[in-house]
This record gives C-alpha cells, structure tokens and sequence, in this order.
C-alpha cells in the first residue's frame, strides 16, 4: 500500500466517523459494553478456576499397603505412582506420624493417648501415600492404576467431589463460551449498522469513484479503517476501567469482610491483566476488522 494511500485511508476512516458519530458512539458504547461484560465474565472465571484449583488440592487419594510390608518395598510402590503425570503432590505419612496425628485429634496429647492404649500403636498398619491431582477429573484413571499394584491393600478417594469439580468445570466452561459468542455477534451486529450507514451517505461518490477506476481495496479501506478505529477505543476503556476497578473491589471486599481472607484467595491483578488487555484489543480490534470487512463485501457492490 502507498503512504497516500494509507493516509487517505486513514483520513476518510475518521471523517466517517465524525459524519456519522453518534452511530459511532453508539457502536463504541456497544463495544465497550460487551468487553467490560467480558473482563468482568473473564475476572470471574479466572478467580473462580484459582479457587477450583485450591479446593482440588484438597482433594486427596490415600493409598494403603498390606500388612507386613517393609520400607523398602512401601518406597518402591512410591517410585511407581511418583512418575504418574496426574501426580501434584505426594506425601508419605508413616504409622507413627498417622498415630501421633489421630493422638491430637481425639486426645490433645500423645501422653493422653498413650495411657490409654499403652504402647501399642493401633494404626501400626496405617502408613499411606497422601496424593493431591493436577487435574481432578484424572482421579478415576489414578485410583484404577493404584488399585492394580501389588502391595496396595486399598485406595481411598473421593469420587463424588471429583465428580461434582469436573462437572461444574466443564459447565462454566460451556456456559464461558457461549457468553463469548453472544457478546462479539452484539458487537459485531452494531458496528456493521454504522459501516452500512457511512456507505449509504457516500454511495453516490463512492459510485464515482469506481467509475473512474478506483479499486474495491481503496474503496473500502477507509470503512476498515473506521472499523477498527471503532473496535480499538471500544476494547481500550474497559480494559482501563477494569483494571482501576479490580483493585478497588478486592481491597474493598478483604477490608469489609475479613472472613474472606482465610476462604477466598483473588487473583493478583498483573496475573489477570497481562492476558485480559491484549485479549480485548485483539477482539476490539478484530470485531471492527471483520464486522467492516463483512459489511463492505455485501453494500459495496456499485
């Protein structure tokens, strides 16, 4: 493309805007509406998968072994599940430690504990891996592994809870994309009304100019232009407000409600941010590109 070009482009493309600005108000207050309701929907989603995550760390298999079985041989069935890749983390709990625990449970004190069962350990068979999952929905395929091993008495799991996180993990993610869709088809919707408006007030000198040998690129280049002008400043002010708004919000909710501090960890705002300001500019700039490329292809036809 020839810099007059480009510059004409550039020119015509924020002329049309200005002709017609309150349909580019319009079209940039729709942009703005729907990637705010993105952040917001993406913010949510985000801090939502943070807490999944959390509680599946809480979500633990428990591997016994058969009575009898030496340290050396409860070590080599650790080596075995060590290497599994569903693994997050794997803790050895051995009799005593699982004594001591249930001891301060039910007692208080180990001495307490011991008086009353004198110095017989009664969990002398209780030694067990603790297992936490990268992904709880691999708990089935894991527990299936571990219960084949020789060695294992038995497994202790879950499988309810796993259940419930996988099925509520793959709701919010249909329910993710579905949102998506509506809010860039609005989006897309409007800013190709606005297009279509600016066509009509120049199609006789838009007649003219393809009957002088201008080509379909120069002729619609300057609607691109506006297009994507539109889809910019339209995904650059909800991201601005958000990422002021987020701040706010969080520190306002832990300062008002302590309670939530031991309950609900938020995602830190550059973790957020980092991926949500070039999300919405990618799709503020991409709904002005497509919606004007779309529009152009179906009035542009002199």
């Amino acid at each position: 493309m020839k810099i007059s070009t480009l510059l004409y482009s550039l020119k015509q493309g924020l002329k049309n805007i200005q002709r017609n600005l309150l349909f580019s108000l319009a079209s940039v207050g729709t942009i703005v509406a729907c990637l705010f309701l993105f952040g917001i929907f993406y913010i949510i989603v985000n801090n939502f998968g943070s807490m999944m995550r959390d509680v599946e760390n809480t979500v633990a298999v428990s591997v016994f072994f058969d009575e009898g079985l030496s340290e050396n041989q409860i070590k080599s069935i650790g080596e075995q599940i060590r290497v599994r890749p569903e693994i997050n983390t794997m803790d050895y709990i051995s009799a005593e430690d699982a004594w001591e625990k249930f001891a301060l449970q039910l007692y208080g004190s180990v001495e307490e504990a011991k008086e009353a069962y004198g110095e017989d350990n009664p969990l002398a068979d209780s030694a067990s891996y603790n297992i936490t999952l990268k992904n709880v929905e691999s708990q089935k395929e894991l527990v299936g592994f571990l219960e084949s091993i020789p060695g294992v008495r038995m497994v202790k799991s879950s499988d309810v809870t796993a259940e419930s996180l996988a099925s509520l993990n793959v709701l919010v993610g249909y329910a993710s994309v579905g949102i998506i869709i509506i809010l860039l088809l609005v989006s897309i919707f409007l800013i190709s009304n606005t297009i279509t408006i600016g066509i009509t007030v120049r199609k006789e000198e838009i007649s003219i100019m393809k009957l002088i040998g201008a080509t379909d690129f120069f002729v619609r280049a300057p609607f691109i232009v506006e297009g994507v002008v539109i889809g910019l400043v339209g995904s650059v002010v909800p991201s601005v407000i958000l990422y002021f708004m987020y701040g706010m919000v969080t520190e306002y909710l832990l300062a008002r409600f302590p309670i939530l501090n031991g309950i609900i960890s938020f995602v830190d705002s550059p973790v957020i941010f980092q991926r949500l300001i070039p999300i919405s500019l990618i799709l503020g700039i991409g709904i002005g590109f497509f919606g004007s490329i779309i529009t152009t292809r179906k009035h542009l036809r002199v």
